[in-house]
């Protein structure tokens, strides 16, 4: 008989302890968001980011408290925009469509290798020896991780760089995460001058690697009559919201690497 004591002695522990637990759960429960959840069912829960949010469940956290407003999901085009604008009570919402860039134009007919690699057939991999095999250190490695990441056809190698088509572009930013150098962007899906370069290099040592590489010349900066170009790290940047797509900056580039997006 005397096993029955510390049997019932660690019941009783267990029991104290299940209350206790019970009892917590209750008091500091989170309450529960119901907009929220109802707002993150209708998302498409890609997880993206495409949005600007760490995922589907803060986009709708932050719809939810009114700091972000439906139509910023570009996997989910209009129909998410209408649902989410239905649950907020809001009206018609005009859906912000973008589209994924990839900032280089190191083609083969541009730009050469620096080595003959033997390795696994990836850019991250490549990437772990000397930078890559590309002669220009920011330019594309053109081996298709990105390709390999879109589940939407949108991303195919050409003579030895990736290229996105706009059509087929879903916004999911799945090539943007598989992209190890970070050469592909998110820019808004309208007609627009785009760069396709991403070097930080100063002029001289991008001609040595590359024919059509930003120069950080500033002809486009003096030319763009809506103040729209600015440099960035000797590199020509776009403000999309100020630029009106006149194309006058493309066609003062001495090296041809703006070009206008068209949609």
């Amino acid at each position: 008989m005397g096993f029955i004591t510390p049997i019932v002695i660690v019941g009783a522990i267990g029991l104290l302890a299940g209350v206790i637990l019970a009892v917590a759960s209750i008091v500091m429960a989170v309450p529960k968001d119901e907009k929220a959840e109802a707002l993150e069912e209708a998302l498409p829960g890609a997880n993206c980011g495409a949005c600007g949010y760490s995922g589907c469940p803060g986009y709708a956290a932050a719809m939810s408290k009114g700091e972000a407003q439906p139509g910023l999901c570009s996997p989910g085009g209009a129909e998410v925009a209408k649902q989410c604008a239905a649950i907020l009570g809001a009206g018609d919402v005009e859906v912000e469509l973008k589209t994924a860039l990839v900032r280089c134009m190191g083609s083969y007919d541009n730009t050469s290798d620096k080595m003959e690699y033997d390795g696994i057939q990836s850019c991250s991999a490549s990437t772990f020896l000397a930078g890559g095999v590309s002669s220009c250190r920011y330019g594309c490695m053109g081996m298709g991780d990105c390709v390999r990441a879109c589940a939407y056809g949108a991303v195919t190698v050409c003579n030895g760089v990736a290229k996105i088509d706009p059509a087929k572009c879903k916004g999911c930013s799945k090539c943007v995460e598989a992209c190890p150098k970070g050469l592909i962007k998110f820019v808004p899906l309208k007609r627009q001058a785009v760069v396709r370069c991403s070097s930080c290099d100063k002029g001289k040592a991008v001609m040595n690697v590359c024919k059509i590489g930003c120069i950080a010349c500033t002809k486009c900066v003096k030319t763009c009559p809506e103040g729209a170009i600015s440099m960035v790290d000797n590199c020509a940047y776009v403000d999309a919201a100020k630029c009106t797509g006149c194309g006058q900056c493309a066609e003062a580039c001495p090296r041809n690497v703006i070009t206008m997006l068209e949609v």
